[in-house]
């Protein structure tokens, strides 16, 4: 073997093994950089999008229609009367069912105008959050807090009047504080709650 074919090899050996050496080197080192699950931002996008999904499809196809139709009219006291929930109270009364499961994800509306004392913030985080939401409309305000001794994660999204009739029940109500909302305005927001990994 002669001495030019001796570099040669040599020399295409070491490039070779250094570029392969990157590339699992590389491969290794985003297997190992790679968070662990889903950021809970992502997490909290998903829980809005069906409880979102869910509120609307109930407001136009069910309390809406039946009311256009005289089938059927939503009202406050619906477990009085017989009649159906108003949308607020489906997201409050499906709140309180998901709260009752294991997993420690809660959701419930609040507001600075609200009808019900109930939904008045009652934290710190939450009466930022009720301002902040009203600032930028597209984004939730996040962040972590505890509850008792454990970590949770929590956003508030900005909850808008789906439709003229939602405005129009909130401006006419007797106890409601506020009496000038209109279509799209934020009345309150839509506030999730659930347990980060200790």
């Amino acid at each position: 073997m002669n001495m030019r074919g001796f570099c040669l090899g040599l020399a295409v050996g070491t490039i070779s093994t250094c570029l392969l050496g990157q590339w699992v080197f590389s491969a290794a080192s985003k297997e190992t950089d790679r968070p662990k699950g889903i950021s809970p931002e992502i997490v909290a996008d998903y829980i809005h999008s069906v409880v979102q999904a869910d509120r609307t499809f109930y407001t136009s196809e069910i309390v809406e229609r039946m009311q256009t139709r005289g089938i059927a009219y939503a009202s406050e006291h619906w477990k009085e009367t017989g009649e159906i929930p108003l949308p607020a109270q489906f997201v409050l009364e499906t709140g309180r069912l998901v709260a009752e499961q294991p997993n420690g994800i809660q959701f419930r509306l609040i507001s600075s105008w609200p009808i019900n004392r109930r939904n008045s913030p009652t934290t710190e985080f939450e009466r930022t959050a009720l301002t902040k939401i009203l600032v930028n409309t597209d984004r939730p305000y996040t962040g972590v807090t505890t509850e008792g001794r454990a970590r949770v994660f929590q956003a508030l999204y900005a909850d808008k009047a789906l439709s003229q009739m939602c405005a129009d029940c909130h401006n006419v109500h007797p106890k409601s504080p506020k009496r000038d909302f209109k279509a799209g305005d934020v009345m309150g927001g839509l506030l999730l709650t659930f347990p980060l990994p200790q």
